[in-house]
């Protein structure tokens, strides 16, 4: 296939081609990425700065905060720059870039969600071995491992995507650079291709999705055995785990587990995993967590105590 490539740049058609939707958009869609950045930085700190949040959960949630941030700084500030100004070009270079770093973030938070559903599945099935299981070493390693397939996985996408020739038109129905809107445009057959970029993400949603439910089923029975308040504590950590799994997953899987086709509803699903799942994590982990709660507490009594004297 020869690369003729007469695009140097792509047109976001964006969310609304409305002025008055679009301004009442960009008011709400910049609070929401101030509550993002804020929120989980927040977390961030407060994990860094507390001696009590020093277990495994929580060196793994600090790092999904960091994730959350940067999975939605690859999209949300574009978004809100185009919902201003009603510029909505992105060079074809750039339009690369954000396809490969949207997937790199977005498969890492993933690996780290399976991650931390393993993590849970030790505490509670093996908690006289955790601490020897799921110590400094092994956590560096499996965050790391997480990094390294979201790269991979990036990798194959944005290689798959970029040799594909774009002849025209150049107008992309999103508003933000993906996969299946790209190859749309290619003025090639992209069946192969296709195929190829199902099968990358679709292996990976399906494998992780398979060790998150094999984890889950092991913690349901390992509860059995389980005081009623033990029951409850754990239940309670698990469940904010399973809001954010589905939150992320849920919709992820209805755009990447399927063939390459785009539907209308695509762009307000996207706006789910990418802007509205990173401002909820922040409050899911926070309102049902007592302990995050109580350091988050400490930290802003310390800062008052600072401020006057």
């Amino acid at each position: 296939m020869e690369n003729k490539n007469n695009v140097t740049e792509f047109i976001l058609l964006g969310l609304t081609q409305d002025k008055t939707i679009a301004k009442a958009c960009f008011l709400l869609f910049l609070v929401l990425y101030a509550i993002i950045i804020f929120g989980n930085l927040l977390i961030i700190i407060t994990i860094k700065t507390s001696e009590r949040l020093d277990s495994p959960m929580y060196f793994f949630l600090s790092y999904l905060s960091f994730l959350d941030i940067s999975y939605s700084t690859v999209t949300a500030p574009k978004l809100i720059y185009d919902l201003l100004v009603g510029t909505k070009t992105i060079p074809f270079v750039g339009c690369i870039a954000q396809l490969f770093m949207g997937h790199f973030f977005g498969c890492t938070e993933i690996f780290l969600l399976t991650v931390m559903a393993y993590d849970r599945c030790v505490a509670i099935h093996k908690p006289l071995h955790y601490t020897n299981v799921m110590n400094k070493h092994v956590c560096g390693c499996l965050v790391t491992a997480s990094w390294v397939g979201g790269f991979v996985h990036s990798l194959v996408q944005a290689l798959l995507t970029i040799q594909l020739p774009f002849c025209g038109p150049n107008e992309i129905d999103h508003y933000f650079c993906d996969v299946h809107p790209l190859l749309k445009l290619a003025c090639t057959n992209t069946y192969v291709i296709s195929v190829l970029v199902v099968t990358n993400s679709g292996l990976i949603s399906l494998t992780c999705f398979v060790v998150l439910a094999v984890s889950y089923v092991i913690i349901m029975v390992s509860l059995r055995t389980y005081s009623s308040k033990g029951r409850l504590r754990a239940l309670s950590t698990c469940s904010s785990h399973v809001t954010v799994v589905i939150l992320f997953f849920g919709p992820c899987i209805f755009i990447y587990m399927r063939p390459s086709t785009t539907f209308s509803a695509d762009k307000m699903i996207s706006v789910f995993y990418t802007i509205i799942t990173p401002v909820l994590n922040p409050l899911i982990y926070t309102l049902r967590n007592e302990e995050v709660k109580n350091a988050i507490k400490k930290l802003w009594s310390r800062k008052v105590k600072r401020s006057e004297t």
